[in-house]
């Protein structure tokens, strides 16, 4: 309807306003005293509801667990290009799961996937911060990163301005002002 109140009015008057207008009465605060009631579609409200509710879904993203393996001697040009994946999926808002691969004796050198792990921690730091402290499973030392979002955001902006400050021309002499090299 318009949205104006019509008062205070027995359930049986308020049903017939509603037929009246060929709409439904429908009780939207059962608990105020006297209960309030609107006169509307109730199919074109609930259908409203559903539109609403797909569109905040479509928004939202839920956030994935990605995974980046890495072996105890992984090079460092290696490990800077499975970071550049890491840190594309924290930027994405997704969590990074590291994963340290142990084969046959490397297993006796633990001390290796820690230090490994906390220089990939340490690499992230701007972006991520630790879920899940890196711990030996078996075979497989991991740990969990999560999305700082302030800290992205952050370097959202800061990138977003360097890129207007590059887009912008060069200001151009006025006439006359130009010298030639070697003038004073």
């Amino acid at each position: 309807m318009d949205g104006t109140q019509l008062g205070v009015m027995t359930p049986y008057d308020a049903i017939q306003r509603a037929v009246e207008r060929g709409l439904d009465l429908v009780e939207v605060a059962p608990t105020a005293n006297p209960p309030v009631c609107r006169i509307m579609d109730y199919g074109k409200y609930k259908y409203e509801l559903k539109k609403k509710q797909a569109a905040s879904k479509a928004k939202a993203h839920a956030a994935t667990l990605k995974e980046v393996k890495l072996r105890p001697r992984t090079d460092d040009h290696d490990l800077d290009f499975k970071l550049k994946n890491a840190r594309r999926f924290l930027v994405e808002g997704d969590k990074v799961k590291i994963t340290l691969m142990f084969r046959g004796r490397e297993i006796v050198h633990t001390a290796l996937g820690f230090e490994q792990l906390n220089k990939v921690k340490d690499l992230l730091a701007d972006i991520a911060s630790v879920e899940n402290l890196p711990r030996l499973e078996g075979r497989f030392m991991s740990m969990i990163l999560v999305p700082n979002r302030e800290a992205i955001a952050r370097l959202e902006r800061a990138r977003a301005a360097e890129s207007a400050e590059a887009e912008e021309p060069e200001p151009k002499a006025a006439a006359g002002e130009t010298r030639a090299a070697g003038e004073s």
